[in-house]
């Protein structure tokens, strides 16, 4: 076995920073020439070897040595290694002769679970997507048409119960997905974690693979194949990346050479009692390099267009879900994690100094200030947050029987009280359609006509008001049964004509955000958005403007929040002229009772609100109207 050095100096340097976001090239398994080198971080252990295919899982064969500097990392070249084959490192601790054998932290591969071995394999492929990364800064930014479709891979949709892989390969799924997402008018999905782990109960969330596609969907080749042809198609693609915690099975980072290397030692920093998880050690500066590197590598590797990092308030407070006298205070005995806000800032500073065509999203649960905001004006770095309290507040809403909902219309407006403190995504995500929380359609009160058309006019409301969309999937079409990652989406209820209609309102509603620069251009700014009715409670009742930065039309949205028509309502306006139907919830073709304006309405010379004009508009039941201001009069073919 031969041993030339993987890391030079600099690396070493940068690794023991903390700030090495490059990492897969230095450490882990990789093939090199007729072979592979191997180098892994253990500053505990006595003895490392590498184990696997080619030496028969022997640890006396090819051992790995120290380097002399201190660094902790072990390393060598194994000239009978080839592409495809497993191996992991066999790990001998100086403490107390614990033995274990590990999966490698940068394997680009792993076996297929519940097999646990790492493989060696080539990161090679032949990408086609230099239109969209050429133009993509455009598409993932701020004032861009954002509407995402949340999806957990395995269980969207699902070949036949007889096929001998329960699964579609990635490759698959890429245009099943693409077509899906097109036809809709999504402009991303947003993939629950594909990085590989061992408990698929787990969504992905509890990570042992941080450098590695779970492989039940496929090769790394296939999963780049999937990302090539969505982008091919002109959609983005935004990974769920999971830096708070890991699982503790045997093989994966816990307790990695004999001591707690990646988490903390004491439990009460290290364990998570919601997950029964590890938590990452943020103030040991080798696990933060780990940690960058990880993201790094599926932004520079596979061309994603950003990471959504989860459960980032578990990180930020040390008595996340903790009681009394569980947790360890910080040096001014606080609650503020202080190392995991400065590795948040340093990831967000290297995935935007790296890669400032994509975007990076919080999701963050609480009102910790400025997630969304530069790390040089102190916030965290991040481009966009989760609107936790808009989801809520709005759920909350919408559940109740509309004959009480007057006593809560506070919960509709109080979000526009924060809008802009920071720069929201407006989630419905697969949080709220799991453990017993019910599907968004069984959530919404009356008969089945009243909840569908309750869900429209959610929807009208959500896709109107100020910040970026995101759908979990089954939610384009109503599906009743609650999501389980076993099985598929409930495809067949498209057939029927409340589900049809409802995705046919969703696709519409996708192409509207498309072609009006007022429901985007402005989504994190007062500019952007004004009130035109806020207190009709009694009516449930509520409008507003919506408008562009530029040239484009202002757009009325108007929300009737009961199942009463109501009919002559009059809404001041800003300007005169023909106010174009040009989104309405309740049309026929989506399920509703065909209530209207016959395609518009002209603005009266009668102040109303405290505006110069006003519109006498019929509002259909339980619905969402969207109209666009036309100052030269209705057009020939309206």
């Amino acid at each position: 076995m031969s041993n030339p050095a993987t890391l030079g100096d600099q690396d070493v340097y940068l690794f023991r920073e903390g700030t090495h976001a490059r990492l897969y090239d230095k450490l882990g398994g990789r093939l090199e020439g007729d072979g592979a080198r191997f180098a892994v971080w253990a500053p505990n252990a006595a003895e490392v070897s590498v184990i696997g295919d080619w030496n028969g899982w022997d640890p006396s064969i090819d051992r790995l040595r120290a380097r002399p500097d201190s660094s902790g990392i072990w390393e060598g070249r194994v000239p009978a290694a080839r592409h495809g084959q497993a191996y992991k490192f066999h790990i001998v601790s100086r403490h107390g002769g614990y033995r274990v054998d590990k999966a490698d932290p940068y394997a680009v591969v792993s076996e297929l679970p519940p097999a646990t071995a790492s493989r060696l394999w080539s990161l090679d492929y032949d990408w086609h997507d230099a239109d969209w990364m050429a133009s993509r800064a455009t598409k993932n930014g701020l004032g861009a048409p954002i509407s995402i479709y949340e999806l957990h891979l395995g269980s969207w949709r699902r070949p036949d119960p007889a096929a001998p892989v329960p699964y579609y390969n990635y490759r698959e799924l890429a245009h099943l997905v693409a077509d899906h997402v097109s036809e809709l008018g999504f402009t991303h999905v947003e993939l629950m974690p594909v990085t590989e782990h061992p408990f698929y109960g787990s969504w992905g969330y509890q990570t042992t693979g941080y450098f590695a596609p779970t492989a039940r969907y496929g090769t790394p080749q296939d999963f780049m194949y999937f990302v090539d042809h969505l982008h091919q198609r002109g959609i983005g693609v935004i990974l769920d990346w999971v830096p708070s915690h890991f699982p503790t099975d045997e093989h994966g980072l816990q307790y990695f050479d004999g001591t707690h290397l990646y988490e903390h030692a004491d439990p009460r920093q290290g364990f998570h009692p919601e997950w029964n998880s590890s938590i990452f050690n943020y103030g040991r500066n080798e696990v933060r390099s780990f940690l960058l590197s990880s993201a790094m590598f599926w932004l520079d590797q596979y061309h994603l267009d950003g990471l959504r990092v989860d459960a980032v308030a578990s990180m930020l407070y040390l008595d996340y879900a903790r009681k009394p006298g569980e947790w360890v205070p910080n040096d001014n005995g606080g609650r503020e994690n202080f190392e995991a806000i400065t590795f948040l800032r340093t990831l967000n500073e290297a995935v935007y100094r790296e890669h400032p065509d994509t975007v990076s999203i919080a999701e963050e649960s609480t009102a910790w200030p400025q997630v969304s905001r530069p790390t040089s004006a102190g916030g965290l770095g991040f481009g966009m947050k989760w609107n936790m309290g808009w989801m809520h507040d709005t759920l909350a809403f919408f559940k109740l029987d509309p004959i009480h909902r007057k006593y809560h219309h506070g919960q509709l407006t109080f979000s526009l009280v924060y809008a802009f403190h920071e720069n929201f995504v407006l989630p419905l995500s697969h949080d709220e359609v799991v453990y017993g929380k019910g599907s968004l359609i069984n959530k919404m009160p009356g008969d089945s006509w009243q909840q569908f058309a309750n869900l429209r006019a959610l929807y009208g409301y959500m896709w109107a008001h100020p910040g970026k969309k995101l759908l979990f999937m089954g939610g384009e079409f109503g599906q009743r049964r609650e999501w389980t990652h076993e099985g598929q989406l409930e495809w067949h209820v498209t057939e029927r004509p409340e589900h049809g209609g409802l995705m046919r309102y969703v696709r519409d509603l996708n192409h509207l955000l498309r072609e009006h620069p007022a429901l985007y251009e402005v989504d994190f700014s007062h500019e952007g958005f004004e009130w035109a009715v806020s207190d009709d409670s009694s009516a449930s009742v509520l409008a507003f403007l919506r408008k562009p930065k530029g040239r484009g039309a202002t757009l009325l949205v108007v929300c009737n929040l009961t199942p009463l028509p109501r009919q002559r309502y009059r809404i001041g306006v800003p300007l005169p002229g023909h106010w174009r139907e040009v989104l309405n919830s309740d049309a026929a073709d989506y399920g509703g009772a065909g209530w209207g304006n016959l395609g518009g309405v002209d603005a009266q010379t009668i102040p109303w609100h405290g505006r110069p004009c006003s519109v006498s508009l019929t509002l259909p039941p339980l619905s969402t109207l969207v109209l666009q201001q036309e100052p030269h009069g209705p057009r020939e073919a309206d």
